[in-house]
């Protein structure tokens, strides 16, 4: 069977996934935040997360691009670092009150392109296509971990 791979799933979750990222970069550009800051940002600011190794794990990222990305949000006035009491050699991170006060802005900015994205959609379908695309991401984290595991 000849199967056209640009209308694989992989594919066509990679070409909306860049379409998203586009919007949502250019929506919150304005606002001096990054579509890949996004994660760190809703950790600091929903208390999930406050190191660079928990901020690492929440996104997903390895620790040099956290490192990286967090001495850029630094940089930029968003994050501020601080001795952390419980260890000297870490340092808890947290928002700007600069960055706090964009954060409702930029959190509307995305909603309104998830809403515009998915026009068209009924709330059913909308619910239904973030269930199966959690899913997916469970079962894409799921081929990873093993195949880390068994690469050791």
């Amino acid at each position: 069977m000849d199967e056209d791979v640009l209308s694989t799933p992989g594919h066509l979750i990679s070409l909306a996934a860049r379409g998203f990222a586009r919007l949502s970069e250019s929506r919150l550009k304005p606002l001096g935040f990054g579509v890949g800051q996004l994660p760190v940002l809703v950790a600091l600011q929903n208390g999930k997360a406050s190191t660079q190794r928990d901020l690492a794990r929440f996104a997903r990222v390895e620790q040099p691009p956290m490192a990286q990305m967090l001495a850029r949000m630094e940089r930029d006035g968003l994050i501020e670092r601080t001795p952390d009491p419980a260890d000297g050699r870490s340092s808890r991170i947290v928002l700007t009150k600069t960055a706090q006060e964009c954060m409702p802005k930029a959190i509307a900015a995305l909603f309104q392109g998830n809403r515009e994205a998915l026009a068209g959609f009924t709330d059913a379908e909308a619910g239904q296509l973030a269930d199966l695309l959690t899913r997916l991401i469970d079962n894409l984290d799921q081929i990873a971990s093993a195949e880390l595991s068994s690469g050791d």
